[in-house]
């Protein structure tokens, strides 16, 4: 027999494994006999001769577990896989819930990361369709920016970009007259169902650096030629201050609350934990944290309504005040 037909039987054994074996299930020498008989119609191979493709594939490294059930009958499967079921439902979960991404991509994706495990295991595996339709439109654009910036930021090139938002009339605006944005790529990380770009402005001050920017939002991206020297930087911290905070200036903030255990969820959800939460009393406690002083911060304090009072500093206590006061002057009218 020629090495070539060797090779393609070998091939179609290993796929049979990986595919219909698992912990829970195995084969028979028969049963695999006739499965490669359908992978390959031409095969003649019997039992013999799928026992030393088995004994060939072992040497190679694939790992094929015998099993001998209480009649004398042998059994085999394959057990190893790169990942866990529970690993491949962490990968599968977030893919599905992405509200960026198109149903049909959703499908693909998870077809794709099915193939992973056994056919037995995929089936485990949650469907696509049990999920709602993508709400983004312009996934093709950000499957487009995602390639070019994370071939930016590994070269260590600089990208050029225009960024915009969406009017009362639904109509895309590029900003500061459709300017140029010339940025540092450092990173990508996904947040609250958005692909952000983490980069440094060489067009701003090193005081409000880094700053992120969504990929929806971003049109014409271009790598350039010009590179850069990658510093350290604390993505980290920078991520866990700025998301959801919106942009600004860092500062101490020290936040009375009410003691209660959605509240006090809240706050370790927002700020981690390992924040400086200290109980102030019988009924409230203290939070100190370094925030971004903006929107942000102020309508995540403003959300929580009476469970919360503003310590510190004082120009926040006297913002959150004013936007007290409108908010009234808003519902008298």
């Amino acid at each position: 027999m020629s090495e070539a037909k060797t090779g393609r039987r070998l091939l179609a054994l290993k796929e049979i494994f990986l595919r219909d074996t698992d912990e829970n299930n195995q084969l028979s020498i028969k049963e695999l006999v006739e499965k490669l008989k359908i992978e390959i119609p031409e095969c003649t191979a019997d039992g013999k001769t799928v026992k030393r493709y088995i004994q060939t594939l072992r040497a190679t490294g694939f790992d094929i577990i015998e099993n001998v059930e209480k009649y004398g009958e042998i059994f085999y499967s394959h057990q190893e896989r790169l990942f866990e079921s529970y690993q491949l439902r962490l990968l599968i979960d977030p893919i599905l819930s992405a509200r960026f991404i198109t149903e049909e991509e959703k499908k693909n994706i998870v077809k794709n990361v099915k193939k992973l495990t056994s056919k037995h295991m995929s089936k485990t595996l949650p469907d696509p369709i049990v999920y709602q339709q993508s709400i983004n439109q312009d996934y093709q654009l950000i499957k487009l920016h995602i390639d070019k910036i994370h071939e930016a930021i590994s070269e260590n090139k600089m990208i050029t970009f225009q960024y915009g938002d969406f009017d009362i009339h639904k109509q895309f605006l590029l900003r500061h007259n459709a300017k140029n944005y010339h940025i540092k790529p450092f990173a990508l990380i996904w947040e609250s169902d958005f692909y952000y770009l983490i980069g440094e402005d060489i067009d701003q001050s090193a005081e409000s650096n880094p700053r992120n920017y969504r990929l929806d939002r971003m049109r014409n991206v271009i790598i350039t030629e010009n590179r850069f020297v990658k510093k350290q930087q604390d993505i980290s911290t920078y991520v866990h201050n700025s998301f959801h905070m919106f942009g600004g200036e860092d500062q101490w903030i020290t936040l009375q609350f009410t003691l209660n255990q959605a509240v006090l969820n809240g706050v370790i959800d927002k700020f981690g934990i390992d924040a400086d939460i200290r109980k102030a009393d019988n009924s409230t406690f203290i939070l100190k944290a370094k925030a971004k002083q903006s929107i942000g911060l102020k309508g995540w304090i403003l959300g929580w309504g009476s469970y919360v009072k503003v310590l510190s500093p004082p120009q926040l206590v006297e913002e959150i005040n004013q936007e007290i006061e409108k908010m009234a002057a808003a519902y008298k009218e």
